[in-house]
Order: structure tokens, then C-alpha cells, then sequence
């Protein structure tokens, strides 16, 4: 057994203890299981969010942008940025809500607001098809990264599978306190490796950065700058705005609010993570670093560019090491996915379903479906093929849906009823299936000049917003009809 193996196994092996221990002294009813008991600070909400965002997807996906797309890989960082900033605001009023009406997921606060338990069914379902593909992303990232580290003793698949095994085992016991103690040392691990990394590789290989991009841009002119067409100024624009958008309509993202103790934990995050999320240069600089030294690679084997390099670069010992810390951020948020898929089954589509059903029933519906959605997943990752970017931007198609009526029902005077908030999300996340399933996309109709590029999320968030005022509207001249004839 090398000692990378060893190192990695290590990894595992304490992340779920970790996950164990954090369930000490607590009983795991519905509220500690699913948002840790209202009770997390300013450090461990940062965490958590930091959890989200630091998954494989930063580990794997960023460098594998980089080293395949060049420039394009930049709307990572503007969009975070984007998101962080506006949750100054949006945040804490959430929060204050979900406090005073004892929510426990993103389906719970759309419901209450708009006063419609078929609007939380939808938001739920909305939620679980975003999910699947994020829960997938991590599993494929950990495949790729077991598999890689251990230098081909563990295929993807069975690390797959013992990944699927670990984040079943550590949800059911410790819910979303295991997944903030997780995070306490995956963030540690992340900032470390990737510093370490974005900073050694392209003075070990050019001398510095300037030796990296000069070499770059000689043997690849323009690869560091948007393209014309394709990922152009234009898609890159729409993106950003996109993944902005819908930065916080992830269900595990928004039921990490209901954890914090008070809202300025958020006022005080939004100003710490925009800088923090600068780690996300480091993981370029790889990337671009991999261009010239693991030339070749193409299709979902671009993600492989920041092992493939490191490879060629390092001992086993520090292979283990960066193998260890891309398990913890596949292991975190796939945790926090877990908690937050199942929980929206359990307490927004079956709950409803069943009045007589409480917490504590909930609860333990709740931990029995780990298991399935982890099988699920599991499935969907063994017979997939996109790429790590491709599966993230595919849920940011769907969530960003949920985003029109959430930013009014934070108005004092809402403007939209439960109508047109379920006519909107449904014609928004049609449109997203329908470009899917037919694989249509705007570059098809040249015609549309630069408006081609246009990301076709936002397309669907267009006509969502369309939809959304037609009906409103429709519903305020109904009201004022019917007002007329009494």
C-alpha cells in the first residue's frame, strides 16, 4: 500500500469521525438534525457557506476551466463575488423570518410567504432535480480524486461507492453538525494545499507568473482572454448574472441561513468571503500552469489537470496529502446535499401529504432516505459523462428559477400571489428541460448575432419574468372585475 493511499484513507477516516464526535451529547430531533439548532456563530456559518463553495467543483472543475476554456474560467470569480455582496442584504431578513416561523428548509419559507403549500411542493421538487446533479458533481470529483491520488489502486468507482458509504453513515448520525466540524479542517486543508500549489507550480515550471503567462500566450495567443464567439463577452456577462442570481437559491445553501445564532453573522461573512473566495486564483494559476506541462487533455479529462500535474511534480507523500483535503471538499458539501435533499422529500412532499405527521416523525424519514438518495446519485454518477463546470451550471439553470418571486416576497407589498410565482418557476424550468432534453441552444440561430452566446438560463429567467407579470396581472384585473361587479 503507498503512503498516498495511506494519506487519503487517513482523510476519509477522519472526516467521518469528525462527523461521529459532532453528534456527542446532542439528541438529533428534525431542528438539530437539519439547522444544528438555530446555535451556529459567525465562524461556523462561515464555514458552512465556505463549505459550499469550496467543493470539488473549486478543487477539480476550476482548474479543469482553466486549463481547457482559459479565460472564460474568470466568471468563477466575478460571480461569487456578485453573490456575496448582495447577501448583505438579502440575507438577514431571511433569516429573521425563518426564526420566527421555525422553518427548517427553502420550500418552508416560499410556502409561508405566499401561503401555498403547492408552491413548496414545487420549490421542493425544483430543489431535488437542482440537487441531484450538485450530489453527482461531488461523487464524480471524489472518484476522480481517490482514483488519481492513489495512483490507480482504488478505481473511481469503488471510491464512489465508499464515498457514498461515508456521507450516508455521518448525515444519519450527525446531520449538519457533522458537516460544520467536517468543514472546520476541510478549510483548513483547502487554503493550505491550493496556496501552496498556486503558487509553487508556476515558479517550479517558469520561473514565476510572468514566465507562466508569457509562455502561455506565445504557444496559445489569445487563450487567456474571452473568445469571440462561444464563451464570449456576451455568455460570460449572462453567466455571471446567471450563477449571481442564484447563488443562495440552492436549498442546501438557504437552509444553511436558519443555522447562524443571529443575522449579523451574515452582514459580518459578507464582508470576509468576497476576499476569501480570492483562493479561487490560486486554482486558475494550476490550471493554466497544467496547459503546457500535461498538454492532451480533453472532454471530462480536463478536471484531471490538477492531479495529472501534480503527478509529474511531487512525491507520493504530497500526492496523499492533496488527495486527503479533495476528499474533505467533496465529503462537506456533499453532506450539507444529503441533509438538504432529503429533508426537502421528508418535510415538503410527503409531510404535506400527511397532517398528523410531526418532527419527530419527519426526522427519521428523513435519515431513512439518505441511504436511497445516496444510491441515486451514485447511479447517475457511474453513467455520466459531462464535466464537472457542465453539472454545476445545469442546477444554476433550474435554481436561479425560484429567484423572481423570492426578491419580491422580501418587498413590504408583494406584488405577486401564489399564481404567478408557481406560473413563473414552472415556465422558467420548462424552458431549462426543454433546451436540455433537446439539446437546443441559442448558437443555433446565427441569426441572433452576439446575442447568441447568451447563456440559456437567463433565456428561461426571461421567460419566467414574462410569464410571472402576465399573470399577475391577469390576476389583479380578475380581482378588480369581480371587485366591480359586487
Amino acid at each position: 500500500m503507498s503512503v498516498a493511499l495511506v494519506i487519503v484513507a487517513a482523510g476519509f477516516a477522519l472526516a467521518i469521525a469528525l462527523g461521529l464526535y459532532a453528534r456527542l451529547g446532542r439528541e438529533m430531533g428534525l431542528e438539530q438534525w437539519t439547522v444544528g439548532g438555530r446555535g451556529f456563530g459567525t465562524a461556523l456559518v462561515f464555514l458552512l457557506m465556505a463549505g459550499e463553495i469550496y467543493t470539488t467543483f473549486t478543487f477539480l472543475g476550476g482548474s479543469g476551466i482553466a486549463y481547457g476554456k482559459g479565460g472564460p474560467a474568470y466568471y468563477i470569480l466575478c460571480y461569487l463575488t456578485l453573490a456575496y455582496v448582495t447577501s448583505y442584504w438579502l440575507l438577514p431578513p431571511v433569516w429573521r423570518y425563518a426564526k420566527q416561523h421555525n422553518l427548517y428548509t427553502q420550500p418552508d419559507f416560499f410556502a409561508r410567504k405566499y401561503g401555498s403549500r403547492a408552491l413548496g411542493m414545487l420549490v421542493a421538487l425544483v430543489g431535488i432535480v437542482a440537487l441531484v446533479p450538485y450530489l453527482v458533481l461531488q461523487f464524480k470529483g471524489l472518484g476522480i480524486i481517490v482514483s488519481t491520488a492513489s495512483y490507480g489502486a482504488i478505481s473511481s468507482t469503488t471510491a464512489v461507492w465508499i464515498g457514498a458509504a461515508a456521507l450516508t453513515a455521518y448525515v444519519v448520525v450527525s446531520g449538519v453538525h457533522g458537516s460544520a466540524w467536517t468543514a472546520v479542517i476541510k478549510d483548513t486543508s483547502i487554503l493550505f494545499v491550493v496556496v501552496f500549489l498556486g503558487i509553487y507550480l508556476p515558479v517550479h515550471y517558469y520561473g514565476g507568473y510572468e514566465g507562466l503567462f508569457t509562455a502561455i500566450e506565445a504557444a496559445k495567443p489569445g487563450f487567456l482572454a474571452l473568445p469571440d464567439r462561444g464563451q464570449s463577452p456576451t455568455w460570460f456577462t449572462t453567466t455571471v448574472l446567471l450563477t449571481a442570481l442564484g447563488g443562495y437559491m440552492w436549498p442546501h445553501t438557504f437552509a444553511s441561513l436558519y443555522t447562524a445564532r443571529e443575522p449579523g453573522a451574515f452582514r459580518r461573512n459578507a464582508v470576509i468571503l468576497p476576499i476569501y473566495q480570492l483562493i479561487n486564483l490560486f486554482v486558475f494559476v494550476i490550471g493554466f500552469t497544467a496547459v503546457m506541462q500535461v498538454p492532451g487533455l480533453t472532454g471530462p479529462d480536463v478536471d484531471l489537470s490538477l492531479f495529472k500535474l501534480s503527478l509529474a511534480t511531487f512525491p507520493p507523500w504530497v500526492i496523499g496529502l492533496i488527495g486527503a483535503t479533495g476528499v474533505l471538499t467533496a465529503l462537506v458539501p456533499g453532506s450539507m446535499i444529503l441533509i438538504a435533499g432529503v429533508t426537502l422529500v421528508a418535510n415538503n412532499l410527503v409531510r404535506p401529504l400527511r397532517p398528523g405527521m410531526d418532527d419527530a416523525a419527519t426526522a427519521r424519514l428523513c435519515k431513512i432516505l439518505v441511504p436511497v438518495l445516496a444510491l441515486v446519485c451514485v447511479g447517475f454518477t457511474l453513467s455520466g459523462g459531462d464535466t464537472i463546470v457542465q453539472l454545476l451550471l445545469m442546477g444554476y439553470n433550474f435554481v436561479t428559477q425560484l429567484f423572481p418571486c423570492f426578491i419580491t416576497s422580501l418587498m413590504r407589498r408583494n406584488p405577486l400571489d401564489r399564481r404567478a410565482a408557481i406560473a413563473g418557476i414552472v415556465a422558467g424550468v420548462a424552458t431549462v428541460a426543454a433546451t436540455v432534453l433537446s439539446g437546443f441552444s441559442l448558437a443555433k440561430l446565427p441569426v441572433l448575432g452576439p446575442l447568441q452566446d447568451v447563456n440559456v438560463g437567463i433565456v428561461a429567467l426571461v421567460v419566467n419574468v414574462i410569464v410571472t407579470f402576465v399573470v399577475a396581472q391577469a390576476v389583479r384585473a380578475g380581482a378588480t372585475a369581480a371587485q366591480a361587479a359586487e
